[in-house]
């Protein structure tokens, strides 16, 4: 059982609650200081105190005052009208993560909502009763209004569910929801003997700014990208055991004259799994090469710097996920309240940006290693892998399909926080387009998954030719993994296929967990 305290989730837990199912519940200090910053709206509203989102109008009609009759009105009108969105729906992992992080967020006791209000989305959370909310409409910055207000519309039973109500495989939960059938909120509601939520006063406005979306995608994204980096180290050692490269470039005696942590941590890793090497070795005393090409040399310089890059994001969003987005803040103690702007999603938007572009560098540095593994006039291996070239293709299609992957992720990298564009009549005149910026990034994350599949492919293939011959150990137990899964490319078949298997392999952590007890790296 996962206790919410609002100030000590991380991105394991959240994890572990969205493709494992945890259990969670509000822990009860962190009650207290909901039912205190409660306590302080309830006195406002009975004393007609004017206050913004609660007895006034919203964004530039936060001058109009509203009656004290009109208040239940008010916040159910704002969840109504602020869901907007359009597109594709987000995808189910997405959805079960932004009720957790929401949930979090109003634990912490500074948004004066009811903990039966909370509690209601929590049971929504436990029986994956999951809105359909589109993916497009959030600019960023008063949170991520349209798509909160969709999370919202379903629990007050006028948005729609999914039909897609149990647990299912963590590939399953990112897929995109295109494909679910949905059902009105009212008849699920009613079928499964809930009462539609209803607001009270200030209850819209907590739950829908903030910058849940954004945020769930960094949080699933960081856990995903720490695993596809150790992913990037067996690739790169493996096509290094493949291309009869060495492993001098990764001594500990270099690296340490250039302390970065990322490149020191990746240097290790390749030394473990190289270690013993027999195909290194084979070619130590009479290689004729003095150094090898970048995409291998430098490896540890590359892989590292996305992992330093990887590290800084997962800072800014366990950051994030721990703090109060929304406005007003309510602080109980002093019996005020603090208009600002916590819901603005900079910080965010800037963190994913930073790593779109260091998940883009591993599938780029990924993709080189995959040409010089299928061009033969660079490696002395069969071209294309193949040892019937001409009647087979070999593998010369994967490396054609990994530099497409490649592309599109440098179209994908352009900064979205870069931009911004005003809206609620020049109110909120600078957007910081994080919700774009993590969208982004979840597709390159995708991209570099499917890159590196295809590296896996193309480096056991070479290896093959190096038989029996073995790699190091650490490689080598991957290597295994990868042929007892996906045999040897005799003659032309279905890469497609192949492909999927690696990536379902990556997807599930597998190759990493093989590698890392035969060579312990992290």
């Amino acid at each position: 059982m996962l206790l919410l305290d609002g100030n000590s989730l991380t991105i394991e837990n959240v994890y572990e609650v969205v493709y494992n199912f945890a259990s969670v519940k509000i822990s009860d200090a962190a009650k207290i200081r909901m039912q205190a910053s409660r306590g302080i709206v309830d006195s406002w509203v009975r004393n007609e105190e004017t206050i913004y989102g609660i007895t006034t109008g919203f964004g530039d009609l936060a001058m109009v005052t509203i009656p004290i009759e009109q208040i239940e009105e008010l916040q159910e009108n704002l969840i109504v009208s602020h869901s907007a969105g359009t597109g594709n729906f987000l995808p189910p992992a997405i959805v079960r993560a932004m009720l957790l992080l929401r949930v979090n967020a109003l634990a912490k006791g500074y948004s004066g909502i009811r903990i039966s209000t909370v509690e209601y989305f929590i049971h929504m959370l436990q029986e994956n009763m999951l809105p359909a909310i589109p993916s497009q409409g959030s600019v960023g910055s008063s949170g991520d209004l349209a798509p909160l207000a969709h999370l919202v519309l379903a629990a007050i039973g006028k948005g729609r569910f999914w039909k897609f109500l149990h647990a299912g495989t963590a590939t399953r939960l990112r897929l995109n929801s295109t494909n679910h059938e949905t059902i009105p909120a009212a008849q699920l509601l009613n079928e499964k003997g809930i009462v539609p939520l209803r607001l009270h006063a200030k209850e819209g406005l907590a739950l829908i700014n903030g910058t849940q979306m954004m945020t769930a995608y960094g949080t699933l994204e960081i856990y995903d990208a720490r695993q596809l980096a150790i992913a990037a180290d067996i690739c790169a050692a493996l096509s290094i055991e493949g291309l009869k490269g060495t492993d001098r470039a990764f001594d500990a005696r270099l690296h340490a004259t250039r302390p970065h942590a990322g490149q020191q941590r990746v240097a290790e890793n390749l030394r473990s799994l190289m270690r013993g090497s027999e195909i290194r070795e084979s070619h130590r005393t009479d290689d004729p090469r003095v150094q090898d090409a970048y995409s291998l040399r430098c490896a540890p310089q590359v892989h590292g710097a996305s992992r330093d890059t990887i590290e800084y994001a997962a800072r800014i969003i366990e950051t994030e996920i721990n703090s109060a987005t929304d406005n007003p803040l309510i602080f109980a103690e002093d019996k005020e309240h603090i208009e600002g702007g916590n819901f603005h999603g900079q910080p965010v938007a800037l963190a994913l940006d930073f790593l779109a572009i260091a998940l883009a560098e591993l599938a780029s540095i990924s993709e080189r290693r995959i040409e010089r593994l299928v061009n033969g006039s660079l490696n002395g291996l069969p071209k294309f892998l193949t040892e019937h070239g001409g009647l087979n293709s070999g593998l010369m299609i994967a490396q054609y399909t990994a530099a497409s992957l490649v592309s599109e992720n440098k179209v994908l990298s352009h900064p979205a926080s870069v931009d911004s564009i005003p809206t609620s009549a020049n109110q909120e005149d600078h957007n910081s387009m994080g919700s774009i910026a993590a969208q982004k990034c979840y597709k390159i994350l995708q991209n570099l998954r499917s890159v590196l599949a295809i590296e896996l492919l193309c480096a056991a293939q070479a290896i093959d030719f190096h038989r029996p011959l073995k790699c190091g150990a650490g490689a080598e137990a991957a290597y295994q993994l990868i042929r007892s899964l996906v045999p040897h490319l005799e003659k032309d078949r279905v890469i497609h296929d192949d492909i999927q298997t690696m990536i379902e392999l990556l997807d599930g952590n597998g190759l990493q967990t093989k590698a890392a007890m035969s060579a312990k790296i992290l």
